[in-house]
């Protein structure tokens, strides 16, 4: 199995997945974890998803304001992402990742992937009933989409 990326948007209700194609070209979604009220309870189960799908790069959607500045949602990303990045690092936990090692984190500015999320399902004539539990899933992919069209071949990553 190839690697692959995973786009991830946090959310208090549910946090959306997706994933890439081993090629690192196309995003899809990859379900929602539901997150209870706080996306902090679902690390472990982004681990496993990351251990399960072979994932080599995680993208956590850092959702800026519109002016580009960062307010309580973004801090609550970053601090999300790091909590990540040091859960899959930690001795205490026997992981099986791609190489061994736990895969990279970025973040990618996620603003508009919400209202981009629901204008494609609209397009998609999906009724607006059935929007919310798949806008997650459709940020996510936006989310991902925009880290892999920005990355060069042979460009790296930003890490967290």
């Amino acid at each position: 199995m190839g690697a692959v990326w995973l786009g991830v948007d946090l959310g208090d209700a549910r946090v959306g997945l997706a994933l890439s194609d081993p090629e690192l070209t196309l995003a899809h979604p990859a379900g929602n974890i539901q997150a209870w009220g706080d996306s902090f309870h679902t690390i472990d189960e982004v681990i496993d998803v990351i251990e399960d799908e072979g994932v080599s790069h995680v993208v956590v959607g850092l959702p800026l304001q519109l002016d580009g500045t960062e307010g309580k949602s973004a801090k609550k990303a970053r601090r999300w992402a790091a909590n990540l990045v040091r859960r899959m690092a930690s001795d205490d936990t026997e992981r099986r990742f791609v190489g061994a090692t736990p895969p990279t984190v970025s973040l990618q500015d996620e603003r508009l992937t919400t209202v981009a999320a629901h204008r494609q399902l609209m397009e998609a004539r999906i009724s607006s009933r059935s929007h919310r539990p798949r806008v997650d899933q459709q940020s996510a992919v936006n989310i991902l989409q925009s880290a892999l069209d920005r990355r060069a071949p042979s460009e790296g990553v930003d890490g967290v």
